[in-house]
């Protein structure tokens, strides 16, 4: 099995796409600074063009419209566009990404679902709102895959395990806001952050520097992240793959926890 270390750069570039690429309407996460309004305000894109049917919601509206009071409702936003811009990997024919979105004041949280087009009506993903109930319920429309990276293919080059790795994690993140977010707080890392007081669960690490390992039938990627808010803790990711598939069996492990509220008044890179 050869290893190829991958430049941190890399990493946090392709990040960086994902999370300017994956974004949830500000009148979707924050519904009722919008729907109180006499007028929507004019869409700077056409990206926001779709946020606009989403006004007018009153105490009669249906469900599947943008609310702040916990109940599940589908995003206008198109995970799927973000895979016309990555390299070696892309959605497979016939298959889209669906997000629906759970807000309660100031928290919320998504899931996305894979699904065949035909699967993907609006009165078809309506229908999985009736089965949701609460935030850890939500809801699963008929057809949908059981991991959304089912529905991704690429050329299985090493580059397109690493970006997997990332995307798969940007995917469970979006829609996440307040306390329930967690991924958006994880920094990439390549060096130990300077710290003194790092108690460490397990034998540290010799080499934290990001790697994709691939032979012949399998691929494995590894690379490190340092959680910033309170407690700080280092976290190893590992994400083993069959060549051919992107479906992993992934690892997020905490190595080292240190609780200072900052580390030498710095927060890692």
């Amino acid at each position: 099995m050869s290893t190829q270390r991958v430049p941190l750069e890399v990493l946090q570039k392709i990040r960086q796409h994902l999370r300017s690429a994956l974004v949830v309407p500000e009148s979707e996460n924050h519904p009722n600074l919008y729907n109180n309004m006499d007028e929507p305000p004019k869409p700077d894109s056409l990206e926001e063009l779709g946020s606009l049917f989403h006004f007018g919601s009153s105490l009669d509206e249906t469900l599947q419209m943008p609310n702040n009071q916990g109940r599940w409702f589908i995003s206008a936003t198109n995970p799927g566009a973000v895979l016309v811009t990555l390299p070696s990997i892309k959605l497979k024919p016939d298959f889209r990404l669906v997000t629906y979105l759970f807000r309660l004041g100031e928290d919320g949280k998504g899931v996305t679902w894979a699904l065949p087009e035909s699967c993907s009506t609006t009165s078809h993903l309506e229908k999985a709102l009736l089965t949701a109930s609460g935030r850890d319920n939500p809801p699963q429309p008929e057809g949908a895959l059981a991991d959304c990276m089912d529905a991704i293919d690429g050329d299985h080059s090493p580059r397109s395990f690493v970006i997997a790795s990332l995307l798969r994690r940007e995917l469970r993140e979006l829609g996440k806001m307040g306390k329930v977010a967690d991924w958006v707080h994880h920094r990439l890392i390549d060096a130990l952050p300077d710290s003194a007081n790092w108690q460490w669960r397990t034998e540290p690490p010799k080499d934290f520097s990001p790697k994709v390992r691939v032979s012949e039938g399998r691929a494995a990627i590894e690379f490190f992240t340092c959680r910033v808010t309170a407690p700080i803790v280092i976290f190893q990711h590992v994400d083993q793959y069959v060549v051919g598939q992107y479906q992993a069996k992934h690892l997020d492990r905490p190595l080292a926890i240190n609780r200072t509220p900052a580390l030498n008044g710095k927060k890692p890179i």
